[in-house]
């Protein structure tokens, strides 16, 4: 792999894994399944054609095809680094006091916490992302949003920002999320300063990132919490472990178990159309596609992931290609 092609501003290696994507990009480019999510007013002008597959490698390279410039908002995806970002605050056991690890096999927006030891199931449905949110240390919600952008900077690469218009649309009509915190304060799962923490919740959701971005997200966990780009180290290693089990139990809500037996590695959704995908020890993948199912998963991602799966052996317990090092 000496010459390289030119995709936009970045530089492309040419190899049989990209022609992979490119054939996936162009056998679901087509596919008009799905409708893009609508309960967000914002969200729901998103373009449904958009479609973009990246993936990045723990050393650098990178293969990218379609939209994957195009910035969108992050959405549920973002939870998967602020559960980092609170366990580096407070340790694996004090969080795990307040946000369990049990798959729930309901929809991500569903009212309920667990029946004997009333904390949200995980967190990756919103409930267990209200309440991991609620424990980020900071000195007021200033200190609290600069400390996450830093975080995201360090994943990413470079600053990120909120889109206010989508953080104000999922303000006003986040009244489902309200009644989350406020059933998780009267059991003591989270502080009186609901507000707050809900507005920190919202914001995370509307930072802005594109399908590249997501990527080098990925393969940062897949690289034991390095950035593979910059080199910096974006969070602990002691929790990577932490984050992969939960992503690979509880990232794709109610259809994570379909998806660890079909696709087999850790993951998450969010109703912005993106998925995130870790190969731990090899890259990190992303896509992009705006139409959604009926679990709130992108259409064009699950298929997109599930043939990379299968043509690249990536199944956690399947020896194939990745899998022997050929």
């Amino acid at each position: 792999m000496t010459n390289k092609v030119n995709q936009g501003d970045l530089e492309i290696l040419p190899s049989p894994l990209l022609t992979v994507i490119n054939d996936l990009h162009s056998k679901y480019k087509s596919l008009k399944e799905g409708i893009v999510a609508n309960y967000i007013p914002e969200l729901a002008k998103v373009d449904p054609d958009l479609f973009s597959i990246s993936i990045v490698t723990v050393d650098g390279q990178v293969y990218q095809v379609g939209d994957y410039q195009q910035l969108f908002t992050i959405q549920s995806i973002s939870k998967v680094f602020a559960y980092g970002l609170a366990l580096e605050d407070h340790g694996r056991d004090y969080v795990l006091t307040r946000v369990g690890v049990e798959p729930t096999g309901d929809a991500f927006n569903a009212i309920i916490l667990d029946e004997q030891s009333k904390r949200p199931y995980n967190p990756m449905v919103n409930a267990g992302a209200i309440a991991t949110t609620s424990l980020i240390k900071g000195a007021g919600a200033t200190e609290r949003l600069n400390r996450v952008l830093e975080m995201f900077r360090r994943y990413i690469g470079h600053d990120v920002f909120v889109d206010i218009s989508v953080f104000t649309s999922e303000r006003s009509t986040g009244h489902r999320n309200r009644a989350m915190a406020h059933l998780m304060l009267n059991f003591g799962m989270i502080d009186k300063n609901i507000e707050e923490a809900l507005d920190l919740y919202f914001q995370q959701c509307a930072v802005m990132v594109n399908c590249h971005d997501l990527a080098v997200m990925a393969a940062t966990l897949a690289n034991r919490g390095v950035n593979p780009i910059t080199g910096e180290q974006a969070v602990n290693s002691r929790y990577i472990k932490d984050i992969l089990s939960v992503m690979y139990t509880c990232g794709m809500y109610n259809f994570a178990g379909e998806w660890a037996y079909k696709v087999g590695i850790p993951a998450k959704s969010g109703v912005c159309g993106g998925i995130l995908a870790v190969v731990p020890n090899k890259m990190g993948i992303a896509v992009f596609s705006p139409p959604l199912d009926i679990r709130g998963n992108s259409v064009r991602g699950v298929k997109v992931c599930e043939e990379l799966s299968g043509q690249l052996g990536l199944h956690l317990f399947e020896c194939g290609k990745f899998g022997t090092g050929e």
